[in-house]
């Protein structure tokens, strides 16, 4: 099997014609298909940024791509990537203009350390000339949207999770992670391999009163069997015209928690519209932005990604799914039906109807209006309105935060910024801040809070021992007011009754025309240097959905100089704090289903390596986390029958147990011998890790691997 980044893919042939675009200082060549006659939009997309693909062949869903995206973005865990960058050897960026740096996340934090931390990515940004945006400028993902790094028909990705935020104005965005990021600065290119792609139709109208926000939250509560898990989603149907952009970015945003690696929403007036307002925007703004270049006097103003050429052409060659293309599932839900629902408490995975959540008269201590998912300047006034006159409840601490500076300068503008504030808010810079568990206004323990960010996983935004449920803003605004989770109208009348709840009309197809590929009976050899059996005993978590704060909580996410011994010692903190002293060297770990979901944070996967874990088996994974433990030589398997049977056996004992089964892993023949067991089967087929994962197991990871290619 060829190598990880230069494995060759047998295609369909197409005729094809080669485009040179010149941008910011480099030149890309890149095939584009005349006519991919059955691809869909997210292939027809990596089409044009797949490289070293043979002349007449097109990508599809399963294939290794190499691709040369058309920015990444780093945030403060830029620090992190300089070390890597610096690790294997490089001396200069491949592409300046492709990468972008944003500090976002620990915007509060004003100590030393921080702000020498935030000058030193600054200065690496100066120096090698790459657009760089302070603390305070705003949340990266809404930045890249503002700026046009993320822009329609292209791809754009980022080292954090909520890329796939790009999708709500057509970018095929999706997440990397801090050593694809150091790879790409060096290299320009990474590896992905095309998840399969499912179609989710939207069906009617939303009723008053109920927003995007409420559309995900219900995805993500009655799809949450892993039916959308890894894959890339394409949102189609003629609901999506009474969505604003700013509803397509928060459902796109959140598909990441759906279990997705990517969210496209298709290109159309509203779209359109948007980026011609935001060229007239970015002309009266272009000052305030010192990442554009001077202009000399008497020149027009050309922003060099949002403008009306660029526009133009994307607006007379629109890029569209083929009338045949593939899709591996087929979605549909009828957006008329949904009400306003609430996600949790601690969990996506479960969705409420609002009125069914009023009746149990759940009081909050906090409420927040913050994060990359709602806090533009619609969600804003969707809170003004709901507050505007009246004030925070005794006993309830509402936070806010704007997006970005510029969304609190048109906040303030309109005059919804001092509506919130009058009404008692508590005005935090703009940036990522309790979303992530960083700065002031946690949750602490046994509190109760209601917000309009993307996660509520447990321990996240605060204490462990705390609730945390999501909703749109205007429902979080007024459950601030009435100290307890209600609907906006609980607020607008005396004589409130709790309205009538509809059930959602949602349908799922799985397409049958292509079986699923069997698992090879090939033995596959291994390479030099890389074990063929595996031994260990096994380690049971049994939970489904354990997410990466459970594994490596957010706290110690930005703290860059812990140690590996110092990781090993808080992993699975969140989840389980037992773990650390459970565990042993050698141990094989064995998780639920949709193990490691949750943000790209590289640490989930180095802390459990650090803890001397030798293997760990799942379910299934997230896609995000089995990138991050391979690029680390950490070694995934999935054995769904193995983790049913251990639920089983095991199942609502104890967090964390020690099995006593000693267990082979033998990784050649792709099969898992589980000895002590008491059952009939003790043999569990599970995938072969071909040469290319044993490559950057050798090497102890991507960072050496790219070392030495280099």
């Amino acid at each position: 099997m060829p190598s990880l980044l230069t494995r060759s893919i047998l295609f369909k042939p197409t005729r094809k014609f080669l485009i040179s675009t010149k941008y910011k200082g480099f030149y890309q060549y890149r095939f584009f298909a005349t006519e991919a006659n059955d691809q869909n939009l997210i292939e027809k997309i990596v089409q044009k940024y797949a490289l070293n693909l043979s002349p007449g062949s097109n990508v599809k869903s399963g294939d290794f791509v190499t691709i040369q995206p058309e920015h990444v973005m780093t945030h403060d865990n830029t620090a992190a990537v300089m070390t890597k960058f610096k690790s294997i050897g490089a001396q200069k960026f491949k592409y300046p203009s492709q990468a972008v740096f944003t500090l976002d996340h620990d915007v509060q934090n004003k100590s030393e350390k921080n702000l020498a931390k935030y000058s030193s990515i600054e200065r690496l940004a100066n120096l090698h000339n790459v657009d760089f945006y302070p603390a305070g400028r705003g949340i990266g993902h809404q930045i890249l949207i503002e700026e046009g790094y993320a822009f329609p028909y292209t791809l754009t990705v980022a080292s954090d999770s909520h890329s796939n935020m790009y999708g709500g104005i057509g970018c095929l965005g999706t997440p990397i992670v801090r050593t694809d990021a150091a790879a790409i600065w060096a290299t320009g290119k990474t590896w992905w391999q095309i998840p399969p792609v499912v179609k989710v139709e939207l069906k009617g109208k939303l009723p008053d009163g109920v927003t995007g926000k409420d559309v995900i939250i219900s995805l993500c509560g009655m799809f949450n069997n892993d039916e959308v898990l890894n894959c890339a989603i394409e949102f189609a149907g003629e609901g999506i015209r009474g969505l604003s952009l700013s509803e397509r970015l928060a459902i796109a945003n959140m598909t990441t928690e759906w279990g997705a690696l990517a969210g496209v929403f298709p290109v159309d007036e509203t779209t359109i519209m948007w980026l011609r307002n935001r060229v007239e925007k970015l002309e009266l703004t272009r000052f305030e932005n010192k990442n554009l270049k001077p202009i000399s006097a008497g020149q027009p103003f050309k922003h060099p990604r949002i403008n009306n050429e660029r526009i133009d052409k994307i607006e007379k060659n629109p890029l569209r799914a083929s009338s045949n293309a593939y899709y591996c599932k087929y979605l549909s839900l009828d957006l008329s039906t949904l009400s306003p629902c609430v996600s949790g408490p601690n969990s996506v995975k479960v969705s409420t109807p609002l009125v069914e959540l009023e009746k149990q008269d759940i009081k909050i201590q906090k409420a927040y209006l913050v994060s990359c998912v709602n806090s533009r300047a619609e969600d804003l006034h969707s809170a003004a309105q709901v507050i505007k006159g009246k004030k925070i409840a005794d006993g309830v601490e509402f936070y806010v935060a704007a997006a970005s500076s510029e969304v609190q300068k048109d906040a303030e503008a309109n005059g919804d910024w001092k509506v919130l504030i009058d009404a008692g808010a508590k005005i935090l810079p703009a940036g990522c801040g309790p979303c992530i568990g960083l700065g002031v206004g946690l949750l602490k323990d046994g509190e109760v809070g209601i917000s309009a960010t993307n996660r509520n996983f447990k321990g996240r935004m605060g204490s462990p021992n705390a609730l945390a449920y999501l909703a749109s803003p205007a429902v979080v605004a007024a459950s601030a007011v009435a100290g307890r989770i209600v609907s906006p109208a609980f607020l607008s009348t005396s004589s409130y009754t709790f309205p009538a709840h509809q059930t959602p009309i949602i349908t799922c197809d799985i397409n049958q025309s292509e079986q699923p590929i069997e698992t090879s009976s090939i033995i596959e050899p291994t390479i030099p240097g890389f074990p063929g059996t595996i031994k260990g005993e096994l380690i049971f978590c049994d939970a489904d959905n354990l997410n990466t704060d459970g594994i490596y909580p957010g706290k110690y996410t930005y703290v860059d100089d812990l140690t590996l011994e110092q990781m090993a010692k808080v992993v699975m903190e969140n989840y389980d704090p037992k773990f650390a002293n459970i565990v042993s060297k050698g141990d094989i770990l064995v998780g639920g289903f949709n193990f490691g979901c949750g943000s790209s944070r590289e640490q989930a996967a180095t802390a459990i390596k650090a803890s001397g874990i030798a293997l760990v088996i799942a379910g299934s994974f997230s896609e995000t986390f089995k990138r991050n433990s391979i690029n680390n030589a950490l070694l995934c398997l999935e054995a769904p029958d193995l983790v049913r049977l251990l639920k089983n056996k095991y199942g609502s004992k104890e967090l964390t147990t020690r099995t006593k089964l000693n267990t082979e892993v033998k990784i050649a023949e792709g099969k898992i011998v589980v000895k002590g067991l008491n059952e009939p089967k003790t043999v569990f087929k599970v995938g072969i890790l071909g040469r290319s994962v044993q490559e950057l197991w050798v090497a102890n990871g991507l960072e050496n691997w790219v070392k030495q290619s280099m």
